[in-house]
């Protein structure tokens, strides 16, 4: 998990010898030790102890914590990249490094150690980034500063609840979460609702950047096998909680009941196939991708001028441009 300070405050509670059996005995059984694994394992272990050897050359918790607001404000590349690898206490250590041996044993084991090693810090790298960006625009549209902007939190669950992401995505089996059984592949969504139910102040933010980081990751392995643009998914990934909030503040001042618009000035105009309102300037409808052509398009305040259904689109194939305009 990822908590902010508000909830926890840091205690000994006598289970770093239960992190240490368990994975001597993970690590016993395999005929090959994950070493990247192992790696992550101790140095986050090392940091949460602070021996002497490293104890000068280690910053203070105080001096990481994950804040939006302190990382923008002064482009704080150690808070972003060192805050993962700080815990509060030891309960909140151990959860998360029980939970990383066992992904972290069966992803690398799978896909090799240079492979896993460089999927870790991209999603390191990816989780933080889409928290930062998702703390940013709630405080931009929804002016949520306190909640989200000004939090302070720490631990390795975002790269955690990524990792679990992609070693369940193929996977069509159904698991056990908290006692619930959902799709596997779907587990992540569930733990993200019942952690938060039941350990409220863990970090909500952290967590679903984490687990929107690693569906981004997974997009861009797809696109990149493909032959895709990676460079387009990333930047329409990363961006799409941006285009979801703006497109829900326009629908909010244009729409009655779903259909028509409180009168405002020309140059807007709605797409047959949809009924989207669209901007003037744009020559594609924001929704469903059909082009702005003659028989197509209206403007609002000059009135309907065309009342039958004129798309030869498919329903199918309309539904396949609507979800991925917004995927």
């Amino acid at each position: 998990m990822s908590y902010s300070v508000e909830g926890r405050r840091r205690a000994s509670g006598g289970m770093l010898p239960l992190l240490a059996l368990s994975t001597v005995a993970e690590y016993y059984r395999l005929p090959w030790k994950p070493p990247v694994t192992a790696g992550l394992l101790a140095a986050n272990t090392l940091i949460y102890l602070r021996p002497a050897f490293i104890d000068q050359i280690l910053p203070h918790i105080n001096e990481v914590w994950f804040n939006p607001n302190l990382i923008l404000k002064h482009k704080d590349l150690k808070r972003f990249f060192l805050s993962p690898f700080y815990h509060l206490d030891e309960p909140h250590l151990v959860y998360n490094m029980m939970s990383l041996l066992w992904k972290g044993i069966k992803l690398e084991t799978s896909m090799g150690s240079s492979e896993f090693a460089s999927m870790v810090f991209t999603l390191l790298g990816m989780s933080q980034g889409v928290t930062l960006l998702l703390a940013k625009t709630l405080h931009v549209f929804l002016d949520y500063e306190r909640p989200y902007y000004n939090e302070y939190s720490v631990g390795f669950s975002g790269v955690i609840f990524a990792l679990k992401v992609v070693l369940n995505a193929q996977d069509e089996d159904y698991t056990s979460v908290y006692g619930i059984i959902v799709p596997t592949k779907y587990a992540a969504w569930a733990e993200l609702v019942l952690v938060q139910m039941f350990m409220p102040s863990a970090s909500f933010l952290g967590h679903l950047g984490g687990i929107l980081a690693g569906i981004l990751y997974l997009k861009i392995k797809s696109s990149s096998h493909s032959g895709l643009d990676p460079v387009a998914m990333v930047v329409k990934g990363v961006t799409w909680p941006l285009r979801f909030l703006s497109s829900m503040v326009r629908s909010r001042r244009r729409r009655i009941s779903g259909r028509g618009r409180v009168g405002r000035g020309p140059g807007i105009w709605r797409c047959q196939s949809c009924t989207y309102d669209n901007s003037g300037w744009r020559s594609v409808c924001e929704m469903c991708g059909l082009g702005r052509g003659r028989g197509n398009g209206w403007s609002v305040n000059q009135g309907q001028t065309h009342s039958s259904w004129s798309s030869d689109i498919p329903l199918d194939e309309l539904r396949r441009r609507r979800v991925e305009r917004f995927s």
